[in-house]
């Protein structure tokens, strides 16, 4: 889109919203012929871009935000109605700021979502003008990229037109991220570039940006710039301004221990050398990174507690103030990290006082989309790098060559450029993004391979991309003409002559850097363009997948093997927004990979649902914390996180509404040999008490089998011979105990459902008196070689969450799914629903569901049929949902990988 037709779209959104009621097709078309009369536009806009605008703005409009659920504290008394209307509060930060998204093309739907959920947050922070001392604690749960920078920088501009007047962001443990979010308050609140008034010439420092083009009455004063972090010297000049306390006093710093000691030392000398003005006035501090990995080295779980004690100090010496913590994860430290469900909920930065979830709005490009929905569409596995570039390496490693499918992947980056700008896309920005290794050596190397390949692109398309068909007798022109077959044939406006004709200008642009924390770093500027958008390549690390936004992010590849969940969320740099591009859009990892996120995204879907069943219920903050701390997931989560301390540790799981299952498998074929007699025993013994067997299109079904056959069944099942399981999740002892509690009511008859593929291509085997068609899965190569199966792949999961349907009639089926698609935000179905749906129906027996499983690798000795089950529990009206589990740390580790830590995870010095 050129600056012209972008300054109408942004001309165009604040007429709308500036008008009431809802906008057609025709009242849109109307407000652009009347701008396109006005000077600016008058002559400049043909009939075509402008009905292109039109569409645009349309789609746009289309788009919805719901407004999240809330958990409140029992004590929660709302302020912020009476004070607005008695006049106590002014709207002239968000107003600017309100303008600004209107500018930036944001749907009106969208603002006003954030608008009400803003509302929402400010009413749960202290009333800045109760002047009795009070402290709140209260946390946000968003989405990967969905927009909590945007969310939070409105909470700011409210909570100064209300009466605030310090504010502190912690954003990040690296410059490059603290730079990013100071930047981002500058043009949102500040409305200067506080880079520029750091400058030392007078004439330089004025630069106006943002909301200031919109009102320059007040600006308010930060402490920190976006060349710098928190510095006692700097702030010191500031003091003057800071007595008189007439404006809002910002600042945005890393989450770092020397950073934060300053800050406090600043603060106490300033409040007892000028007065105690400073401390009594309303502090709100945001954590933009409360889900922050506490990786398991002992300097940084130190390192760790040191920050939050910290954390703790800054808001002790204000005699009003607030916490609020930002997190895209709801596993995150706050509450998984604690030994103790007592001491979790004594934690002085618990959340107890509000949780709030933010819906994202409906056209967010995130994990329902890429992995489950439009995986085949958006994903490419990467399966040949073990040679060159194998997931775990070490330091030294050299890069000679890159993988073939990054190289593909590059190539598909070029050809998708060269799309965008074919549809009047130049302007805007393309980034790549290549996250392969977790040293900086490495990724350095790497950068210089892609570099090298890039310009050899560059020079072959220099030479002979003007040459018409003839230019495809050019090897490197024909690899990319082969990709765009392959990838983008199919594509809106991308006929390969028209790519042909653009590569010169998308090469010309390329850039291939590094984003790390090593000197040949680069920082990425993305505000300091002229009419040409920037085509980037960015390689690197921990820094990418921490907070950093890529713009106009198209293509990614990622080989990582991380499998701890905030980790994994936070590398989701992929999500987003994807206006006018969302179908180029390609991710390149493997298949384990996929298989996690398709998992984890369940995990989360699972405890926003949760958040807004307890809106409902009126639940409060400590009982959404123990919901997490006892999910089934969290389990995994909370292992891993204590793994360095090797010890055993206690945790509580709750099975109501959850489905365990066994991907986890010891090689023994003594005991995979009796399993199968077990699972043979059981339908033998159910079919001899008389209970009925149907046919079913993936299987058979068992109907209200006897609950001491399953436990029975349960009992003689081993996933590994003699010893606990690693995972916990199939210990037979505790799962028994949970059937137990609920064996004379919810769970007295049980579905047993068994299941067979549909391949054609797979020979039955003999179970049960029947022929079933085993399931081929993936297994982790390294793990079957210590006689484990890893059960995982693409999906993650044994089964699929169709098999839950079993045992429901087709209404009962139909109702859950229409329950469902009336609590999304958006109100539409998505192509795969969440399976914890099928667990809620009133009534529904447990499902047990059986399976013969075949290890798809290649090796004579691996069994044709592995006996594999799952168990779907349904809702319990039975109190103490919960068993507790000892996880043995040191045992998790050998089953389930050790966590790489990253060489940037440290985060920067000062």
């Amino acid at each position: 889109m050129t600056p012209l037709l972008s300054s109408l779209e942004g001309m165009t959104s604040m007429y709308m919203a500036s008008q009431a009621g809802p906008h057609t097709a025709q009242s849109i078309r109307d407000i652009i012929a009347q701008l396109r009369d006005t000077p600016m536009f008058v002559g400049k806009i043909e009939d075509a871009d402008a009905e292109e605008l039109a569409r645009l703005i349309e789609e746009k409009y289309g788009i919805s935000m719901g407004l999240g659920a809330i958990v409140d504290a029992e004590d929660f008394k709302p302020w912020l109605h009476d004070a607005r209307i008695n006049g106590e509060i002014k709207d002239f930060y968000w107003g600017r700021y309100r303008r600004l998204l209107g500018l930036k093309g944001l749907p009106k739907s969208v603002i006003d979502g954030t608008d009400e959920v803003t509302y929402r947050v400010l009413d749960r922070l202290g009333n800045p003008n109760n002047l009795n001392p009070w402290s709140r604690r209260g946390m946000v749960v968003g989405h990967v990229q969905s927009g909590k920078t945007a969310n939070y920088t409105g909470l700011i501009c409210k909570a100064a037109d209300a009466g605030y007047r310090l504010i502190v962001v912690i954003a990040g443990i690296h410059n490059n991220l603290r730079n990013q979010t100071q930047a981002r308050i500058d043009e949102g609140f500040i409305g200067r570039d506080t880079g520029r008034l750091a400058h030392a010439n007078k004439a330089q420092r004025q630069k106006i940006i943002g909301v200031g083009q919109f009102d320059q009455r007040e600006f308010p004063v930060s402490l920190t710039n976006t060349l710098r972090d928190f510095n006692k010297a700097t702030a010191t000049t500031f003091t003057a301004q800071l007595s008189q306390i007439n404006v809002p006093v910002v600042l945005v710093i890393k989450k770092n221990s020397s950073t934060l000691k300053n800050l406090l030392e600043w603060l106490k000398e300033h409040s007892v050398h000028q007065s105690t003005q400073m401390v009594s006035q309303p502090m709100l501090l945001i954590d933009d990174e409360a889900d922050n990995a506490s990786i398991n080295t002992a300097y940084q779980r130190d390192e760790v507690t040191r920050i939050n004690s910290q954390i703790r100090e800054l808001l002790s010496l204000f005699h009003r103030s607030c916490y609020v913590g930002y997190t895209a994860t709801p596993f995150a430290n706050i509450f998984i990290d604690p030994d103790t469900d007592d001491e979790a909920l004594k934690q002085d930065l618990f959340p107890r006082d509000f949780i709030i979830g933010l819906d994202a709005p409906s056209n967010y490009f995130g994990a329902q989309k890429i992995f489950l929905d439009a995986r085949d569409q958006h994903i490419r596995l990467i399966d040949d790098n073990e040679d060159v570039m194998p997931m775990k390496h070490k330091i030294d490693h050299s890069v000679d060559v890159i993988p073939g499918s990054l190289v593909e992947a590059v190539r598909a980056f070029i050809v998708a450029r060269a799309i965008r700008n074919a549809r009047g896309q130049q302007a805007d920005h393309a980034s790549m993004l290549v996250n392969a290794s977790r040293f900086t050596d490495v990724q350095g190397r790497i950068r210089s391979r892609i570099a090298d390949m890039v310009a050899h692109i560059r020079d072959a398309v220099a030479v002979d991309a003007g040459k018409g068909p003839a230019a495809l007798r050019n090897p490197e022109i024909a690899a990319l003409h082969a990709t765009w077959k392959r990838e983008f044939a199919d594509a809106e406006g991308a006929d390969w002559p028209s790519v042909q004709a653009r590569l010169h200008e998308v090469l010309v642009a390329a850039r291939v850097v590094e984003v790390n924390a090593s000197k040949r770093a680069q920082a990425l500027d993305y505000d300091h363009v002229g009419e040409h958008g920037i085509t980037v390549v960015a390689v690197g690390g921990f820094s990418l997948s921490r907070g950093l936004t890529l713009e106009g992010l198209t293509v990614s590849y990622f080989l990582r093997n991380s499998m701890m969940y905030d980790t994994l969320m936070q590398m989701g740099r992929w999500f987003g927004y994807r206006p006018g591009y969302e179908d180029l859009c390609r991710v390149w990892m493997p298949a384990d990979g996929v298989g996690w996120y398709a998992h984890i995204h369940e995990a989360m879907d699972d405890l926003q649902i949760q958040l807004k069943r307890m809106e409902l219920a009126k639940a409060t903050p400590a009982q959404f914390g123990l919901a997490v701390r006892s999910h089934p997931e969290a389990l995994i989560v909370t292992a891993r996180n204590k793994m360095g301390t090797g010890k055993e540790l206690p945790v509580k799981v709750g099975l109501a509404e959850n489905l365990i299952e066994t991907t986890r498998i010891v090689l023994d074929h003594v005991q995979l040999d009796a399993n199968l007699r077990a699972g043979d025993d059981l339908l033998n013994s159910a079919a001899s008490m008389g209970v009925s067997r149907s046919e079913r299109p993936r299987g058979y079904l068992l109907s209200g089998v006897d609950v001491e056959l399953i436990k029975d069944f349960l009992r003689r099942y081993r996933t590994e011979p003699g010893l606990r399981p690693a995972n916990p999740l199939t210990d037979p002892k505790l799962i028994n105990d949970y059937i137990d509690a609920r064996a004379a009511d919810e769970l007295a008859k049980w579905d047993v459902f068994i299941a067979s593929s549909t391949r054609k291509d797979m020979t039955p085997l003999h179970f049960a008196g029947l022929d079933i068609v085993p399931y081929e899965l993936s297994v982790d190569p390294d793990m079957a070689r210590g006689d484990v199966l890893a059960f995982s792949g693409a999906s993650r999961r044994i089964g699929s969450a169709e098999d839950e349907t079993e045992g429901l009639t087709a209404t009962q089926i139909a109702d859950a799914r229409e329950a469902f698609r009336l609590s999304r935000p958006d109100q539409k179905l998505p192509k795969t629903v969440n399976p914890r749906i099928y667990r809620q129906v009133p009534g529904r027996r447990p499902l047990l569901i059986l399976r013969l499983v075949k290890p798809k690798l290649d090796d004579p000795v691996m069994p044709l049929g592995v006996l594999a089950w799952g168990l779907s529990f349904p809702s319990s009206r039975i109190g103490g949902g919960t068993v507790e589990y000892v996880v043995n740390t040191i045992r998790m580790r050998e089953m389930f990988g050790e966590e790489e830590i990253e060489q940037e995870a440290l985060g920067d010095p000062e």
